[in-house]
């Protein structure tokens, strides 16, 4: 979280004032109604949903382009877990691959990974980074396979002038604590789709059938869960949304300062980015020969106490899909009867190195946190001490 005050305590209390806490049932038209609007014309779509996760974000969206039992949905190595448990949250099964030098998917691994079960691909945009998109665009159009971005770590982040998850067929976003923007704990499904909007609808509101809207919806309803947010984080995230370009514009002034200064160094090399103008700005990366000198560098970082920190990706643990305990053992289901693997088409098998060029970059990688409350002059200093 990067900015939050007086505006979001207002809007908070105005919700408080109002006794109209719950979006629907004379909600309509609240915080929440106002939000969506607000966030459909900043990114440049039609629809969108407000969901209480990034997670439950991903699993409407996956369930809007009709993924079940048996459909393979190839994800990257390098993500957060949400990713691949999404998956198996609608019947699917995650085919894990490789990452490139840009720490986003590889589209020559998802090519390799493409079989006759495969429905979806998740492109994310980790850490602000922005996935080669028109490669895999090139490549959904080739297999006949929906994309759904993960942009749950780049909200605001854009691809050659196009707002992230305006570019596949859907998109999640996260809004909770450690997001660009932030209400706590939220989420949201982009989409100009009609039928994905409305069984992302449909699903996030086991009311659904009940609702003003229910009428619009030309999708028959089915059994829906509930994954509702409330106009407490409506109201917060109509506020957020209106930081939204400061946010940015401050996160890339200061990486800017950083990357100058860091690219001036013959001892260090920015990592490659598939746009560096589109980048959310969150962090400098950088690529090493090998991971003991990767790793020594990030010690050498954190040891000046420069006012930035540094770490290698190998070493974040959750985001690695080494780490993936119920995936890598295929436990998809509290209940072993709707374990999606037992409806997988094919034998699927997992082990600790099938990803070994992924966990290669992770290792051998640097990222430095831009700090946000310093100015860009002061980041200069920072990266200047850093090299040296």
């Amino acid at each position: 979280m990067y900015e939050m005050g007086k505006s979001e305590l207002d809007a908070l209390k105005s919700v408080i004032k109002s006794g109209q806490t719950f979006r629907y049932r004379g909600g309509e038209g609240g915080w929440c109604d106002r939000f969506e609007t607000a966030l459909k014309k900043k990114i440049g779509v039609r629809y969108a949903v407000t969901t209480n996760s990034g997670t439950s974000a991903l699993i409407c969206a996956l369930a809007g382009i009709g993924v079940g039992p048996g459909d393979e949905v190839i994800v990257p190595a390098y993500t957060f877990m949400a990713s691949a448990i999404a998956v198996t949250a609608v019947g699917g099964i995650p085919i894990i691959v490789d990452i490139d030098e840009s720490l986003t998917i590889a589209p020559s691994a998802v090519e390799r990974a493409v079989t006759r079960y495969t429905k979806a691909v998740i492109p994310v945009h980790m850490n602000g980074r922005v996935c080669d998109m028109d490669a895999l665009r090139r490549l959904a159009g080739k297999h006949g396979m929906k994309i759904v971005e993960d942009a749950c770590q780049a909200v605001g982040g854009s691809y050659r002038g196009r707002r992230l998850t305006s570019i596949g067929d859907v998109g999640a976003f996260s809004f909770n604590h450690f997001k660009i923007i932030s209400c706590g704990e939220g989420g949201a499904v982009l989409t100009d789709d009609m039928k994905i909007y409305d069984r992302a609808l449909i699903l996030h509101d086991g009311g659904a059938v009940f609702r003003a809207y229910a009428d619009k919806l030309k999708t028959p309803f089915f059994a829906g869960m509930n994954f509702r947010v409330s106009e407490f984080q409506g109201a917060i995230l109509h506020e957020q949304l209106r930081r939204l370009d400061r946010i940015l514009a401050n996160l890339r002034a200061r990486q800017a300062a950083m990357t100058e200064v860091f690219a001036s160094s013959p001892n260090l090399r920015i990592s490659p980015n598939n746009d560096p103008a589109g980048d959310c700005g969150c962090c400098v990366s950088l690529t090493f020969g090998s991971g003991d000198e990767a790793k020594a560098f990030a010690e050498r970082v954190n040891s000046l106490k420069a006012g930035c920190g540094a770490g290698r990706p190998i070493d974040s643990g959750r985001h690695v899909y080494v780490n993936w305990e119920p995936i890598l053992k295929k436990q998809g289901s509290h209940n072993g009867k709707l374990n999606p693997f037992r409806w997988a088409r094919r034998k699927i098998e997992y082990s600790p190195d099938m990803c070994a060029r992924t966990l290669d970059i992770l290792a051998r990688t640097v990222m430095i946190g831009v700090p946000y409350g310093a100015t860009p002059a002061e980041c200069r200093r920072m990266a200047r001490r850093i090299i040296g």
